[in-house]
């Protein structure tokens, strides 16, 4: 949708500005709190399942995705996500940076490139991105920066229960929803319901 698009563009150029003070305080805490850059990028899928690089602020040490293998038997969740509540690899600015789910902002450069949509599904990594059967119809539209999972309690809620959300929103999307599902996002992300 054209108007989706232009929304997207203008939403997310408004606020990568009125963020980007913002912005630079939190690369200072992140370089100045623990070795490493200030951004994290991984491989994640896009729209028709295809991969493109997402960025977020980078709230774990450096060198975590190699200690993902001897968490997993700690993982608190369950289909393709891994969540640990009290992931030792979050540093302290980290944890700050979820609870006010601050460390997403930079997705914001990717709505901008039209990879991402400022609603939508939620965007997996490539590595775990075995999808069949209803599992791809999320993979139909843009991934978003938020969606009906976001709003909805996020870490809280099982596998099964995030793709219901996203194949509700995928196969129901229209302007209206978009905009419901963004005025639920501010109480969402004020609450930090689900946010670790």
């Amino acid at each position: 949708m054209r108007i989706k698009r232009l929304i997207d563009v203008v939403g997310s150029l408004t606020l990568l500005l009125l963020t980007a003070p913002l912005a630079v305080v939190i690369c200072l805490a992140i370089s100045t709190t623990s070795p490493g850059g200030a951004l994290f990028r991984q491989a994640r899928m896009g729209r028709g399942g295809h991969p493109f690089t997402m960025f977020k602020f980078r709230t774990m040490r450096a060198g975590a995705d190699a200690e993902r293998a001897a968490l997993a038997a700690r993982n608190e969740t369950n289909g393709h996500l891994f969540k640990l509540r009290e992931d030792p690899r979050i540093t302290p600015v980290g944890r700050l940076l979820r609870r006010l789910s601050l460390d997403e902002l930079p997705q914001l450069i990717n709505v901008l490139r039209g990879e991402m949509s400022l609603v939508g599904p939620r965007p997996l990594p490539v590595a775990d991105s075995c999808y069949t059967g209803p599992d791809r119809i999320r993979l139909s539209v843009p991934p978003g920066l938020t969606g009906l999972w976001q709003v909805s309690g996020r870490s809280e809620l099982p596998w099964e229960e995030m793709v219901r959300l996203d194949t509700h929103y995928v196969e129901r999307r229209s302007l209206a929803l978009d905009l419901v599902i963004l005025a639920r996002t501010i109480p969402a992300v004020l609450t930090a319901r689900g946010a670790h």
